[in-house]
């Protein structure tokens, strides 16, 4: 909702940065604070921002244009940044701001209601010189005599994605082509559907614009789904997180040791990015406590089997990964405690859980005494196969392969060239839309089958409106399949044999008691009314 809320409106914003890597020592980082905040004093002291921007900011786009970023709107810068903006007046400057790229100052220069989005469709010629300047005038006094739009976006276009389908660019809106500005400029300024644009010059050519239409914000309705994806993939997402983590923790008694920091720093070294730490590497006490939930207490020496199990290769410096290591196990065990304390103050979820452990392991025997067995024991499987054999029995089959096409003189045509003896090739094969290789059929089993005459040859069908080809090489008497035509559901009756045999067994092993109390008021519950 906030995001949406901030659609509503566009702001155009200046910025300096201070670049810091985001794993900057403490020192390094407090010098890049102080610098952005002195060239923030020297702003507010009546120094022009733009030439601040020039020739301090370490935004290489800075030197050209002043820090000015332009328009935009939510969800289009990162949210740190956009959060900032968003809390500024007209003319005022931020407090140094903190994102993955450095430090920011930023100054709110406007803020106007949406603009929406606009559709266009453009021409492009590439290049700088006064070649590319004739050729795009031309195509421009030729639209002016009443040119076709399409067939001259066709001839003269240099943009190959567009220029088959009248160079109709996706809906844009604001700050969505910070490339070129200034062809945002000349597509917002147009109002009329099927205007034209005198030619005009981005860092991209020359080109000529047509506006199609503009497209309002949308209700809040029909962008909360589109919304909610791209809020999940936002900063926002990560900072919901860290509250949500703040309030278990308080929720479930967490308390950290005031030492923490140190004994886990004093675990990185340059192993743990190549993800081959041990805890034979460490020194310090595996006893040591580094925090508790809900009065549990979370070892060094659990963290330490818990680094062993989630390492693996990373660029971060060691510092940075062994804290990233330490939050994911914090927040881990938060869930640990969470799930524990849940079963026993909820018997509803505990019974669930119950549920899902038996469940697991009742797949695992089953796994392990049955599943694997079947399709694994293939001596199993021939000999069951040999005292059954009758239950794969079969009445009259055919030896066909299959073709299917949507028109009859597809059908005719290759027909004609297997009937002449032609091999067919690749490309008569693409003709189908499906093939069926050779293999035995039973009535019943496929439409085209049920339809022809069954003798060797070559049949034509027609069923639910699609045309076949059927080959038939050979009928095939009544009989037993053969063990490799039905091992599938060979393997499949083994299975339920198994499970048969296996559960006699359990019988015969597990006296069985019954509780015919319990059965029966189990059984009133499930069929009292007052349960619907």
């Amino acid at each position: 909702k906030e995001a949406y809320d901030r659609l509503k409106s566009e702001v155009k914003a200046s910025h300096i940065l201070i670049n810091i890597e985001h794993d900057a020592t403490p020192s390094d980082t407090l010098a890049a604070y102080n610098k952005a905040k002195a060239i923030r004093e020297r702003a507010l002291g009546g120094e022009s921002f733009e030439k601040l921007a020039r020739e301090l900011s370490e935004d290489p786009s800075a030197k050209s244009n002043g820090g000015v970023l332009g328009y935009f709107s939510a969800l289009q810068m990162v949210y740190p940044f956009e959060e900032a903006v968003y809390r500024l007046s007209v003319g005022e400057l931020s407090e140094p701001v903190r994102t993955k790229f450095g430090y920011h100052i930023i100054k709110l220069e406007d803020k106007r209601p949406s603009s929406g989005e606009v559709e266009v469709s453009h021409i492009l010629v590439r290049g700088a010189g006064e070649e590319s300047k004739r050729s795009i005038q031309e195509v421009y006094n030729k639209l002016k005599e009443n040119g076709d739009w399409d067939a001259l976006c066709k001839q003269y276009s240099q943009d190959p994605g567009t220029k088959d389908n009248g160079g109709r660019l996706r809906p844009f809106g604001p700050g969505a082509l910070a490339s070129a500005p200034q062809f945002e400029e000349v597509a917002f300024s147009m109002s009329k559907p099927g205007e034209v644009s005198a030619p005009f010059q981005t860092s991209f050519g020359w080109h000529i614009v047509r506006f199609e239409k503009k497209i309002p914000l949308p209700p809040f309705s029909e962008l909360e789904e589109p919304l909610k994806r791209k809020v999940a993939r936002d900063d926002r997402m990560s900072i919901s997180k860290s509250v949500a983590v703040e309030k278990r923790k308080r929720e479930l008694r967490y308390s950290e040791s005031d030492e923490v920091m140190s004994h886990i720093s004093a675990l990185a070294d340059s192993s743990l990015i190549k993800g081959e730490w041990n805890e034979k590497d460490s020194e310090v006490d595996r006893g040591f406590v580094l925090f508790s939930v809900d009065g549990v207490p979370y070892s060094q020496g659990k963290f330490e089997s818990y680094i062993i199990e989630k390492q693996s290769l990373t660029n971060v410096s060691p510092s940075v990964y062994i804290k990233q290591l330490y939050t994911q196990f914090v927040e881990e065990s938060l869930s640990e405690v969470e799930d524990l304390r849940l079963q026993k103050t909820n018997s509803e979820y505990r019974n669930l859980v119950k549920e899902y452990r038996e469940g697991i392991l009742l797949f695992s025997i089953m796994e392990k005494e049955i599943w694997n067995k079947a399709s694994e024991d293939t001596l199993g499987q021939r000999s069951y196969y040999d005292n059954n054999v009758k239950k794969y029995a079969a009445d009259l089959r055919v030896e066909a392969r299959i073709f299917s096409a949507e028109t009859k003189e597809i059908i005719t045509s290759i027909k004609n060239k297997v009937l002449s003896g032609d091999t067919l090739k690749k490309e008569d094969l693409k003709q189908f839309k499906s093939v069926t290789n050779m293999r035995a059929f039973e009535r019943g089993e496929h439409e085209a089958i049920d339809k022809i005459s069954w003798t060797i040859g070559t049949h034509e069908a027609e069923a639910n409106g699609m045309y076949y080809l059927v080959e038939v090489k050979n009928l095939i008497p009544p009989g037993n399949k053969k063990f490799e035509e039905v091992r599938a559901n060979v393997i499949s009756d083994y299975q339920d044999k198994l499970e048969k045999d296996w559960i006699v067994q359990l019988k015969s092993k597990y006296k069985i008691k019954i509780n015919s109390k319990g059965k029966k008021k189990a059984i009133m519950e499930l069929t009292s009314k007052d349960r619907f």
